[in-house]
């Protein structure tokens, strides 16, 4: 699929948060988290104008480039010509996170099928591994209300997010943001595993748990280390990855 390039028609700023934010969708392809042409990722791009690139409807993750990514305002109206639709609906979500968050740059959202399975779960997360402890460090809970398109549930959900960085989106799936795309990628990276780990112990014997304080001494952790995970370390190997893979991502 051939599509006009936009580097020269937009600033280096916005161009290199294209790049990396296609760079997302293609990895979470590569790792089996896209749900065919559903969920959605989305960036805030800078400056008090409160726009944001998102996924043209439509596309495989592993379609999506710099140039077919597209500019949004708050309420999803299209700021620059393209000949793709897009989401209002699947924005919703998106857009009640960046409205409450100014901290938030990337909101990653995902339907995979540990996820759904764990957020189908009384219990929830599990503190029984090390990436468990991580995740509960800073995570949160929003109740199902159904498919997500209506604005009246944006308050319900900013208040359950609070300024946690992983939200469990129950009977639905998991979401996680940060202040960067690399941050928002690596959180979801460990908030999967935890899941998958969680299935994969509670099909064998009785469970051990982690400490309470061990826990509660990762949260403190996380809070004072300003890079949290450490996105930002471990973005360049996973570019490379994708550049073993397919660089198209960055036409």
């Amino acid at each position: 699929m051939q599509i006009p390039s936009l580097k020269e028609q937009v600033s280096a700023e916005e161009w290199q948060l294209r790049c990396d934010l296609a760079a997302c969708y293609r990895l979470v392809a590569a790792y089996g988290w896209s749900d065919l042409v559903f969920t959605h990722i989305s960036a805030r791009l800078p400056g008090p104008e409160h726009h944001f690139l998102i996924n043209p409807y439509g596309l495989m993750f592993d379609e999506i480039t710099a140039s077919s990514l597209v500019k949004v305002d708050r309420d999803c109206n299209k700021l620059i010509d393209s000949p793709f639709p897009v989401n209002p609906a699947g924005f919703v979500i998106h857009s009640a996170v960046h409205e409450a968050r100014e901290d938030v740059q990337c909101v990653l959202h995902t339907h995979t099928r540990a996820g759904v399975a764990v957020s189908a779960q009384a219990c929830g997360v599990l503190p029984i591994s090390q990436q468990s402890t991580f995740v509960l460090a800073s995570l949160a809970y929003h109740d199902y209300e159904g498919v997500a398109f209506r604005p009246d549930e944006k308050p319900r959900l900013q208040a359950d997010l609070g300024s946690a960085n992983y939200l469990m989106l129950r009977n639905h799936g998991l979401l996680t943001c940060g202040a960067s795309i690399a941050d928002a990628f690596l959180s979801m990276y460990v908030f999967e595993s935890s899941c998958h780990i969680q299935l994969a112990a509670q099909a064998g014997g009785e469970l051990v748990q982690v400490d309470p304080r061990i826990v509660a001494g990762v949260a403190e952790s996380l809070r004072v280390q300003t890079s949290g995970l450490g996105g930002a370390f471990v973005w360049p190997s996973l570019l490379r990855k994708l550049e073993r893979l397919d660089p198209g991502y960055r036409n």
